[in-house]
């Protein structure tokens, strides 16, 4: 193989973690068998009764991404209990992540209703998680499931409206996916999917997950989304716009921590590096803008230090 060719052939890696590829997975409407495989092998591993129809909310449309290749592209869907189902997968880790579930979750179950509505209106909202990193390395499992409890007794359940799972593709071995402790096979195989989908045969990954018909279905469709020149090239774009929008975050952010520290350094003659350090780890614009502000009005560097979550 040539070079060119083998340059070329790389750039055309196939990611079954792509949001692009996951979206056009997941939210065709023809893919409900697969959803619902995706979905009950989270809620079989946590011990929940498995729901039986999974309707799309927010059906993939690629016209309409290749339009506007800044869409989200998580996925929306509901229940045969009217329950509302968030569906995302995270690649790359960054400090707000966490924020953007629980703002995601919160997006979802405030816009239920409108003014005038009834509260018992409400449905639950379950937010289903996967990333390729560990979010909560001190946590021991590798499924992990959040609800609000109270603190002195965490069997107390302030509602079963909120209910978030988290599950992650760090460490996974590609030799032992069936020495995943405490992981159902149901659950297991979707893991082994999202892994090593892109590195092994249709053979070798029917033996491991057990000839499932879902995984095979998403195998084959992988197979077919990375074959279309058109679907490909709309995957390197939309990473190449994922990048370029986190690189020049980061450089926003960089040139306007400067403008603080030049500002407090005006007003108080030294800034400590503690608080330097911290102004250069924020990423989160409108947070860096109110600080900003902030710096003309603060009366002293440690009450401006208050102000830095």
């Amino acid at each position: 193989m040539s070079k060119k060719r083998a340059k070329k052939e790389k750039e055309h890696v196939k990611n079954p973690t792509s949001d692009l590829f996951t979206a056009s997975l997941l939210a065709d409407p023809k893919n409900e068998s697969v959803l619902l495989s995706y979905i009950n092998g989270f809620f079989l591993d946590a011990g929940k009764t498995p729901i039986v129809t999974a309707t799309v909310l927010n059906p993939f449309n690629l016209k309409q991404f290749a339009e506007s290749k800044a869409i989200a592209l998580d996925v929306r869907a509901q229940d045969e209990r009217g329950r509302f189902l968030n569906l995302e997968i995270q690649n790359r880790y960054h400090k707000y992540f966490r924020n953007r579930i629980l703002y995601s979750w919160s997006d979802q179950y405030f816009s239920q209703i409108q003014s005038g509505m009834e509260y018992p209106k409400l449905r639950p909202v379950i937010s289903i998680v996967l990333t390729k990193f560990a979010l909560f390395p001190q946590l021991k499992k590798r499924h992990n499931i959040f609800r609000i409890t109270a603190e002195e007794n965490p069997d107390v359940v302030l509602t079963n409206d909120f209910e978030m799972h988290f599950l992650h593709l760090a460490g996974i071995s590609k030799d032992h996916i069936d020495q995943l402790e405490g992981i159902r096979s149901e659950l297991r195989s979707w893991l082994y999917f999202f892994a090593y989908g892109d590195t092994l045969s249709e053979e070798k990954m029917s033996s491991i997950t057990g000839n499932d018909p879902a995984i095979q279905q998403a195998f084959e469709q992988l197979g077919r989304f990375y074959a279309d020149p058109e679907l490909r090239e709309l995957d390197r774009q939309r990473r190449l716009a994922l990048f370029d929008k986190m690189v020049i975050n980061d450089e926003v952010a960089k040139a306007k921590s400067e403008s603080i520290i030049l500002t407090l350094t005006r007003r108080f003659n030294v800034v400590p590096q503690e608080i330097q350090a911290k102004l250069f780890d924020l990423r989160d614009i409108a947070q860096i803008n109110s600080l900003a502000n902030f710096a003309y009005d603060c009366q002293s560097l440690d009450e401006f230090a208050s102000h830095i979550r």
